[in-house]
């Protein structure tokens, strides 16, 4: 098919060569993302929520257009936005994470035609990128050319997961599409065997001069011995599955754990999510139909589901049944001699759209003595995500992985039907929720070996653990706590005044929202980093946090700070931690009777407009308090934009000026400006001293 394109050698050619060759895959990506959307059998169904912790398919639509701008501004590519609106509403809200706002209160969604039309401008601002970016050969990740590749391979995970949503959709609000045709082949489920597999060394990771774009958290090393094992010759059939449930398998708590337990109660489960119909006369949903029960296709089911059957398997055989962790499915790939690149040498699977848009029987694609050990359906691991060592995070796109490091995301492999681009890479890693429906399977193993499902995440990222540190870690040099200073600044700012909503805008890791949530009745936390948000609501979930300290050169210490050791015993459920963009941020976040803005303003491209857009969202009589040491620097800001710290027809500006400038129309200062001092922890034996001066405004 025309949209199976192949992946890009990004070390070798000429630039012109290879602009052609992005072109190409940028074009062929764009294009089959849109005709997934024309299966929608209405402009309406847009508007419909398939599953309830997913945006309306409109949020999708528009969502991987907005990505590329948002990368391509935050990478300094573009300087100007195409539709701020629009790269707001489509930005967060992905997956299901404490951070996304999936209330549709808070969103308008705009008409489909207009959305099809900022798609159209922004192909042509991407276009137009390709071909005047300069870049040279190699591509790594710090080259311009790296956000157009990242929002292509985004997209092209979106063209999958937008699949599992429209899958969702009742039958009658999709339609067929010539360019997804579903298998038809189908009969009886062979009977599947288990088959051995020679143990040896394992080793995961890419470097980083790998030829194909990657995500962050494929990069890095791991090291396993697996002892050999023994494992499926096929995926689990819908046949094979049946008999688990024949057996009682929904309704026998004995096979499900405790978390599996609670989802099978809560959504009253008693068969997998794309089976409709009852005993005896089951149908599989497809994308754009039913169709019979193929008893010989690949049973799709979320990981809970996975879990029980073998929980099931080993009562009934007296084995060890479980699923493969990472390091086994790699070895089966190694004994199969498919640890290759598909785009090197070409693997006989289903997947990259290269037989159609359904899975085909389990017996179809031979790979050894194996069946399917890539493509037809994802296969869940045992394995929760974890970065391997030397595991960095791409500062383009911060949540990719990160925030997935919580031993709740299983990985899953192989690659679907509908896998293309890097989800079909030998290094790929992607993870989802355990409760949640991909176009996923499994199949089972039978060892002996333990497998680790829990990892200790620490906070391993420099800049993050040195705020972790900033905020809840030791005081240095008898400096007191900036953070909690500043919100006992902003609370005797408040006085007697209304307590009802306060924002924290630049939140880092959460501190001062913890200290004013005591006396608020809302407490909004934004900040632009994922990284950051998601310390903030492990300490709001679990009242705990781990991280790295750097100590002198490679040495380390590992810190756990609780809230509760900090005096912070309060319930804390009045704190949404959001991701947000201070230059950007949605209609919703208003009507605040206090706004804190710590050493934010000299870290934003255009302070004056984030000060423009403020008074708008405090109320009358609410405080801006704003902390800041004046450090302006052309990295974050460029000179034109500095509110001080200039001369100005020989007379020099200070930022208190430029504040004043943009503030006094709106607000009264409040008293003199305070300095704060602060001390930021770099090693033990290297700190940076500040002082932040902090202004008070009232709103008139």
């Amino acid at each position: 098919m025309y949209y199976s394109t192949k992946n890009i050698d990004l070390r070798i050619g000429s630039a012109q060569e290879k602009r052609r060759e992005i072109k190409t895959y940028f074009t062929a990506t764009w294009e089959i993302y849109e005709r997934l959307f024309e299966t929608l059998a209405s402009d309406e169904v847009f508007y419909q929520r398939p599953q309830p912790l997913r945006h309306p398919l409109i949020f999708y639509f528009g969502h991987t257009a907005t990505f590329y701008i948002n990368k391509l501004i935050l990478s300094k590519q573009l300087s100007e936005r195409v539709n701020a609106r629009f790269e707001s509403l489509f930005a967060i809200g992905v997956d299901e994470m404490s951070w996304d706002d999936l209330n549709d209160a808070h969103y308008d969604w705009p008409a489909v035609e207009a959305v099809r039309e900022y798609r159209n401008q922004v192909r042509a601002v991407i276009n137009q990128l390709i071909d005047e970016i300069e870049f040279t050969l190699p591509i790594p990740w710090e080259s311009p050319m790296w956000p157009i590749m990242m929002g292509i391979e985004h997209e092209r995970i979106h063209l999958e997961t937008s699949s599992v949503l429209i899958r969702q959709l009742e039958l009658s609000q999709v339609r067929s599409s010539s360019l997804f045709p579903a298998c038809t082949q189908y009969g009886s489920a062979p009977a599947n065997e288990l088959l051995p597999v020679q143990g040896g060394t394992v080793k995961l990771g890419k470097p980083v001069d790998h030829p194909l774009y990657g995500w962050d958290n494929e990069y890095g090393a791991a090291a396993f011995e697996v002892p050999s094992f023994t494992a499926s010759r096929y995926l689990v059939s819908n046949g094979e599955f049946l008999k688990f449930i024949e057996d009682g398998g929904y309704r026998d708590d004995g096979w499900w754990d405790d978390e599996g337990l609670a989802w099978r109660n809560y959504h009253k489960a008693d068969k997998p999510e794309f089976w409709r119909g009852e005993p005896n006369g089951y149908r599989l949903r497809l994308m754009t139909e039913e169709i019979p029960l193929p008893m010989n296709w690949p049973a799709e089911v979320c990981y809970l589901e996975a879990k029980a059957f073998c929980n099931w398997k080993s009562e009934k055989t007296g084995q060890q049944v479980r699923m493969p962790d990472e390091a086994e499915y790699r070895r089966m790939l190694e004994v199969a001699g498919l640890d290759r690149e598909h785009c090197d040498k070409p693997i006989a699977a289903n997947w990259n759209l290269e037989q159609g848009a359904s899975s085909v029987p389990v017996d179809t694609f031979a790979h050894g003595d194996f069946y399917d050990l890539v493509g037809n359906i994802w296969q869940w691991n045992e394995t929760p995500i974890y970065g391997f060592d030397g595991f960095n995070v791409h500062p383009l796109y911060d949540d990719f992985s990160v925030p997935t490091f919580d031993n709740r995301h299983n990985l899953i492999k192989g690659g679907s039907w509908i896998s293309t681009g890097n989800e079909i890479q030998l290094h790929s890693r992607y993870a989802f929720r355990r409760h949640f429906y991909q176009h996923a399977g499994f199949r089972y193993v039978v060892s002996d070996k333990p497998v680790k499902k829990e990892f200790d995440v620490y906070e391993t990222d420099d800049l993050v653990s040195q705020y972790c540190e900033f905020h809840y870690g030791d005081e240095n040099f008898n400096t007191p706590n900036f953070p909690k200073a500043i919100a006992r600044l902003a609370l005797r700012a408040v006085g007697e005044g209304e307590k009802g909503k306060a924002l924290d805008i630049g939140c880092s890791v959460g501190r001062s929202a913890f200290e004013i949530a005591a006396v608020f009745e809302q407490v909004d936390a934004l900040d632009f980093s994922a990284r950051f948000v998601q310390v903030g609501v492990q300490l709001q979930e679990k009242g705990r946090i781990l991280y790295e300290r750097p100590e002198e050169g490679d040495l380390v210490t590992f810190q756990e700070r609780t809230l509760e050791d900090l005096g912070l015993t309060g319930d804390y459920s009045n704190i949404r931690f959001m991701q947000q963009d201070a230059m950007n941020m949605k209609p919703e976040y208003t009507g605040y009777d206090l706004v804190i803005a710590a050493n934010l303003i000299d870290r934003l491209s255009n302070p004056a407009r984030f000060l423009r857009d403020i008074p708008s969202r405090i109320n009358s009589g609410g405080i801006l308090l704003i902390a800041s040491p004046y450090t302006w620097l052309e990295e974050f800001t460029p000179k034109e934009n500095w509110l001080g710290g200039f001369k100005r027809d020989g007379e020099p500006v200070t930022t208190l000026d430029g504040l004043h400038a943009q503030l006094d129309s709106a607000f009264e200062l409040q008293g003199e400006s305070v300095q704060v001092p602060f001390v930021i922890r770099e090693t033990k034996h290297k700190h940076q001293h500040t002082l932040s001066e902090v202004t008070v405004w009232k709103k008139k």
